[in-house]
């Protein structure tokens, strides 16, 4: 279901209990510890938090639960983990350590039923579809291990996919603009927007606050992630919501 308010998220990718940042999803860098960072965005005023493990595909599972039980200690706003979730069972394991919702991409190509068993158990509203997009000139292929692996598949396909098996929500990453700073790739955030009824959470690109009016120019986002500006002090939560706002968007101050 739809809201017209966008949400302001913070992404936060881990790897072995570093925050890190990197460009196209690749060439990591470390920038901070990851319950700390939490800590710090919520009190700043964000809505949302989502925690990716960056590496969990290469090693089989998700290494976030310990994280995700600290952070819920002192962050009172809904958190997201994915990465590595390959199971009904890892993902009972993930929401009882206190997330809120989990994301699946790997593991919801390879076994699209997991989605639908994973919205029956607790509800569409706690399961995420993460979609990794790269562009191919005249549509959008999407990826799964971190932008690293083709599946052969449709991005938009996919979405309307995901959403009939019973994914609540949809997180968009373009692996062509992750990290760059200059701006979503608003055609496929307008195609997949306009192909779902579900919300999509938009990341990848976000540089400035124009970017995001820029995306809000076509389409009614219903939330935005941010990393870069976050990490590197660009912007801080309350500047970021203050210019969305004044410039007429629907955000929570």
């Amino acid at each position: 279901m739809r809201h017209s308010r966008t949400r302001i998220i913070a992404r936060i990718d881990v790897k072995n209990e570093f925050v890190i940042k990197g460009i196209h999803l690749e060439g990591l860098r470390k920038v901070g510890n990851p319950v700390e960072l939490a800590r710090k965005y919520y009190q700043q005023g964000v809505d949302e938090i989502l925690f990716m493990d960056a590496v969990a595909s290469l090693y089989g599972r998700n290494n976030l639960f310990h994280i995700i039980e600290q952070a819920c200690r002192e962050v009172f706003i809904p958190i997201t983990i994915g990465g590595g979730l390959r199971s009904v069972e890892d993902i009972d394991l993930a929401l009882k350590s206190g997330a809120d919702k989990i994301s699946i991409n790997t593991q919801a190509i390879k076994e699209p039923t997991l989605i639908t068993r994973a919205a029956e158990m607790y509800g569409s509203q706690a399961v995420v579809a993460s979609i990794e997009a790269k562009n191919k000139g005249s549509w959008w292929e999407a990826y799964t291990d971190n932008g690293r692996e083709e599946t052969g598949l449709n991005v938009v396909e996919w979405a309307k996919e995901v959403e009939r098996l019973g994914a609540g929500e949809i997180l968009l990453t373009s692996v062509d603009m992750e990290g760059t700073k200059k701006g979503f790739d608003l055609e496929l955030a307008e195609q997949v927007y306009n192909a779902v009824s579900v919300p999509v959470i938009f990341s990848g690109g976000a540089g400035q606050p124009d970017h995001v009016l820029a995306l809000a120019d076509r389409i009614n986002p219903d939330a935005v992630a941010f990393a870069s500006i976050l990490h590197y002090n660009t912007f801080g939560i309350q500047e970021l919501k203050q210019n969305l706002n004044a410039a007429g968007m629907d955000i929570r101050m």
